[in-house]
């Protein structure tokens, strides 16, 4: 995928960057067949853009002792529903929080280190105002996952 905004070694930095965010400026310029100090020119340029939103790690979560993924779809009243998200970002288990389409509620991510844990969260849920409806799902498997746009 092309954008108007990028040339053709802009996009491939991105790639490589994309792969493995930790290559430092002199590694991309050999991919790349540019200078570090080119390179380093571009990296900046395309932050400034905010193309390159941020550089960040992925943790599994397995590993970290997070075992069980949940999916929250949460019903909530069209007047609560920002106080409600608001609550919901300050929750240490909770990854990501979206407004969806086709009425007033939130999809949710959390990881939990147990079903206790799981159980433990749906009652701090009945106690939020605004909530009509929780509707929980538990990963099973993970075919694919990513983060941000491949280019």
């Amino acid at each position: 995928m092309r954008f108007n905004q990028l040339d053709e070694k802009d996009e491939l930095i991105l790639k490589h960057l994309l792969d493995n965010g930790r290559l430092s400026h002199a590694e991309l310029g050999r991919f790349v067949n540019l200078t570090r100090a080119a390179v380093r020119e571009r990296v900046n340029n395309l932050m400034e853009q905010g193309i390159i939103d941020k550089f960040t790690v992925s943790v599994n979560p397995l590993k970290a002792g997070k075992s069980l993924s949940v999916y929250f779809n949460i019903d909530v009243e069209w007047s609560m529903l920002e106080t409600v998200a608001e609550q919901l970002l300050s929750d240490e288990e909770i990854t990501s929080v979206y407004q969806m389409s086709g009425g007033p509620h939130l999809h949710v991510h959390a990881l939990m280190d147990n079903q206790e844990h799981v159980e433990r969260y749906l009652l701090r849920l009945q106690e939020l105002q605004g909530i009509t409806n929780v509707h929980s799902e538990f990963l099973i498997k993970r075919f694919k996952e990513r983060e941000g746009l491949l280019i």
